[in-house]
């Protein structure tokens, strides 16, 4: 697969070879539903990430004292959805395959399937954390089973019951609520106050983490497609990347930043943050 990138994301020049993550951007927004955008979150983050420092206070960690290799943008054909897919699913194969951990920049939410059907090759107990204002849910939405509002569900056709936990959401159907509380998945509403005892129950599993930064209340992150009154500070997003912080994660996304919706760059600023933080975790 070929890849393009003008800048890398700050402290991320190790070599493919030497690396221990490989980090990547997925440009794609073909099913965005609402507000499209999010195919330049990657070059807008990898832009503003020169405005952090490579220290984290929050976790004591400095990505110097990792290897870490930004691979740049995939170059994907965004006329063709099933071709997006393909392509991001056998580039996060070829990471899993040479023992590096996948981390994704999106994009829309569906490039979360192929991500993580790259690292169930590898991991086939795997376990899903998912973080987001919405259910994702839904069989198909308006006749697609493919889209960025029905990204879990597909996950769930692969890994099955009891593998997916769902935590922030505050929107979607009432069948899709009620189709989670029948025990497909573990659904939070509005916050993560079990997250720890979910955390505990997981113990080494292997864990798959995906972010739709919309889990984030808008009054701090306006820069995404789908903006959801009434979610979480950043704050809350740093306590909730410490506690998981434990866990055994083998790849993990940060999807749906659409920066040019939030002129003052704040969102991108945040969003640059949280992959900051993300990175130091795995």
């Amino acid at each position: 697969m070929e890849l393009f990138n003008k800048y890398q994301f700050l402290g991320c020049e190790s070599s493919f070879k030497e690396s221990e993550v490989v980090l990547f951007g997925a440009p794609y927004d073909g099913t965005s539903s609402f507000r499209p955008g999010s195919r330049f979150a990657a070059s807008r983050i990898r832009i503003d990430s020169y405005g952090l420092e490579t220290y984290s206070p929050y976790l004591d960690r400095d990505i110097d004292d990792y290897r870490v290799h930004d691979a740049g943008d995939l170059n994907l054909a965004f006329g063709n959805r099933d071709l997006v897919l393909k392509g991001i699913k056998e580039f996060t194969v070829d990471i899993v395959k040479n023992d590096k951990k996948p981390f994704m920049i999106g994009g829309e939410h569906l490039v979360t399937l192929p991500a993580v059907e790259g690292v169930l090759e590898k991991y086939n107990d795997l376990v899903v954390l998912h973080f987001d204002a919405h259910t994702d849910l839904r069989e198909d939405y308006m006749g697609e089973k493919y889209s960025h509002a029905t990204v879990i569900r597909n996950i769930w056709d692969i890994v099955g019951d009891g593998r997916i936990y769902q935590f922030g959401i505050r929107s979607g159907l009432k069948k899709e609520f009620e189709w989670a509380a029948s025990g497909h998945t573990f659904l939070e509403k509005f916050g993560f106050s079990k997250l720890e005892a979910v955390i505990n129950s997981i113990k080494d599993k292997p864990v798959y983490v995906t972010i739709d930064l919309d889990i984030l209340d808008p009054s701090i992150f306006p820069g995404t497609g789908t903006p959801e009154p009434g979610g979480i500070s950043f704050v809350d997003m740093m306590k909730i990347i410490s506690l998981i912080s434990s866990l055994n994660i083998v790849g993990a996304d940060v999807v749906e930043l659409s920066p040019d919706y939030d002129p003052t760059g704040v969102s991108t600023a945040v969003a640059s943050k949280i992959i900051r933080e993300l990175l130091l975790v795995l």
